[in-house]
C-alpha cells in the first residue's frame, strides 16, 4: 500500500504495532470511561465524607438533646427535684455516658418557671412569694411549674473543613411541667 508516495506495509493479521493500540485505547469507550472514574472519584469521597459527617453531626445533637431530656425529666418529678441542680446534671450525664460518651464535654444548666395555666396559656409569675405575693394560687386557671434544661456538647469533624469552626457547640433545651402533688 502507498501513502505520500511512500510503501507501508500492514502488519500480520491479529497483530497490531503498539502505537496503534494506544490509539485505539484512549479513543475506546472502556478509555473514556476510566478517565470519567479518575475524575469523579475525589468528588464522590467528598460527597462520602461530608455525608459521614452529618452524620455524626446529627448523632452528637441527638444524644445532647436525649440527655436535656433527662435532666428534666428527673427534674419534673417533683418540687423538690425541680431544683436540685446537681441532681439534674448527674440525670443528664448518666444518660449522655450511657450512650459512649464523655460527660467532659457536656454542659448542663437549668431553670425553673412559673405562671398560671389559662386554657393553654401561660402567663408568667415570679415562683416565690418573697417576688410574688400570689405565688402558687391563680385567679383564673391553676399554677403550673416548669424545669427547663439545657445541655450543650461539642462535636469535633474528622476534618478542618473551611468556614466551619472546631469544634462545633450543639445545644438543646427540654421543657417538662413539674409534678404538684
Amino acid at each position: 500500500m502507498k501513502v505520500n508516495g511512500k510503501t507501508r506495509t500492514r502488519p500480520p493479521a491479529g497483530c497490531s504495532s503498539p502505537v496503534g493500540h494506544v490509539a485505539r485505547v484512549l479513543v475506546s469507550p472502556s478509555g473514556q470511561s476510566l478517565l470519567e472514574v479518575a475524575l469523579l472519584t475525589p468528588m464522590l469521597l467528598a460527597l462520602l465524607l461530608g455525608s459521614i459527617e452529618m452524620g455524626r453531626y446529627a448523632y452528637i445533637s441527638i444524644l445532647v438533646g436525649n440527655a436535656a431530656r433527662a435532666g428534666a425529666a428527673y427534674g419534673a418529678q417533683n418540687l423538690v427535684l425541680s431544683v436540685d441542680q446537681p441532681g439534674i446534671q448527674a440525670a443528664a450525664d448518666n444518660d449522655f455516658q450511657n450512650n459512649g460518651q464523655s460527660t467532659g464535654s457536656l454542659s448542663v444548666s437549668s431553670t425553673t418557671s412559673c405562671g398560671c395555666d389559662s386554657n393553654g396559656t401561660i402567663t408568667g409569675a415570679a415562683c416565690r412569694t418573697s417576688a410574688n405575693s400570689a405565688a402558687g394560687t391563680c385567679g383564673s386557671g391553676h399554677w403550673v411549674v416548669m424545669v427547663s434544661v439545657t445541655a450543650s456538647g461539642t462535636f469535633n469533624a474528622l476534618f478542618n473543613y473551611p468556614g466551619i469552626p472546631r469544634p462545633l457547640t450543639v445545644s438543646n433545651t427540654a421543657t417538662l411541667r413539674v409534678a404538684q402533688t
